[in-house]
């Protein structure tokens, strides 16, 4: 297979079958890669616009239940001060969120199945909808019940983000203990689905033993689910988890993880076209002046600032080196917009942004 052949199919739209999509991952050498990012920026302009969706991030609980071997905030790790943001709190994030004018807020947290969970998390979407903005919200909470998931939807929520890391069940139960089933992952991607959400996964790029054919299969999975939003970023080790003790960075791994991760946007783009794909803070951490520029740059459409408590950063740590732990909103606010001005793209403001794939296939069933 010729690359430049396959990746002018994948810009017209053509069907790439799994060896296609490795071959683009696999860019032989610079000029090759600039060449896939630039065919994804061309479909990802021309489908979505110069124009990048803002969601007001707020991670308002690291309070969780499961032991995941690569992730700060798991049950057994005593080192982190466990907290639950106030309804107060919360609501003072989304309007914060709302008057920024980001159109739409991220609710993220450890993952909780518990009835007064369920019943706090209801509540929040409840109140957040009687605020005076039009806020999409979107919920990042872990595996539920499809009663549960209903509830949320019912109560406000409009999108639901439930990363599966990686479509590899090998490389998924090395990564997770023994009672996180693969199975219940993608079911719970299912129910999601059922319950009316827009509905989004991701995975990490440059897990041990990952390769190339795992992540152009990660791809295919995406595309066979029919997903709507995309959340992926780098395995940055975060050195209070097994993971971190076992596979510390060595010099150079995180740049080539981050370049990986840029391949990952780029050929999703190409494959699934008009889904939302975030460029995550997890480009940042490692490329803190231009990753998630460079995100965007390669077919991302999608950032979620912190407009959380700053008190509560540091305790809200998956990995190493997040940004913008000490940070203001505000300022996080003003230079995202600078920096989305340099790269000729245009916040969106005061605009849900859902993805156009959801109403495509809500449309074509």
């Amino acid at each position: 297979m010729d690359f430049y052949a396959v990746l002018h199919s994948a810009e017209a739209g053509e069907f790439l079958s799994v060896p296609e999509i490795a071959l683009l991952l696999d860019a032989p050498d610079a000029a090759s890669e600039n060449a896939l990012f630039e065919a994804a920026y061309r479909v990802k302009s021309r489908i979505c616009g110069k124009i990048v969706n803002l969601r007001g991030l707020i991670e308002f609980s690291n309070i969780c239940t499961r032991n995941c071997f690569y992730c700060g905030i798991r049950k057994s790790n005593h080192k982190v001060s466990r907290y639950t943001m106030s309804m107060e709190e919360i609501l003072h994030s989304a309007a914060l969120a709302g008057e920024f004018g980001y159109g739409s807020v991220v609710l993220q947290s450890g993952e909780r199945s518990d009835p007064a969970f369920v019943d706090f998390v209801e509540e929040i979407l409840c109140r957040i909808s009687q605020l005076p903005y039009e806020l999409g919200i979107t919920l990042s909470c872990g595996e539920e019940s499809l009663e549960t998931y209903r509830r949320w939807k019912k109560a406000g929520a409009r999108r639901y983000l439930l990363r599966i890391e990686s479509a590899s069940e090998k490389i998924f139960k090395a990564i997770h203990p023994a009672d996180a089933l693969y199975s219940e992952r993608r079911a719970a991607l299912e129910r999601i689905k059922t319950a009316g959400f827009q509905t989004g996964s991701g995975v990490m790029i440059g897990l041990p033993g990952q390769t190339v054919a795992d992540l152009a299969a990660d791809i295919d999975f995406f595309r066979s689910m029919d997903l709507d939003m995309i959340g992926m970023g780098p395995f940055i080790p975060q050195e209070d988890t097994p993971m971190g003790e076992k596979f510390p960075d060595q010099p150079g791994m995180p740049e080539k993880r981050l370049e990986l991760s840029l391949r990952m946007i780029a050929v999703t783009r190409l494959v699934l076209r008009d889904v939302n794909i975030a460029a995550t803070t997890a480009l940042q951490a490692i490329d803190p002046e231009n990753g998630r520029e460079r995100g965007i740059l390669a077919g991302a459409n999608v950032i979620m600032p912190n407009v959380g408590d700053i008190a509560h950063r540091k305790d809200y740590q998956l990995y190493n080196g997040k940004p913008s732990l000490d940070e203001n909103s505000e300022d996080i606010r003003n230079k995202l917009i600078a920096s989305l001005e340099r790269i000729g793209e245009t916040a969106r403001f005061n605009a849900s942004g859902d993805p156009l794939h959801f109403f495509n296939r809500v449309q074509n069933k």
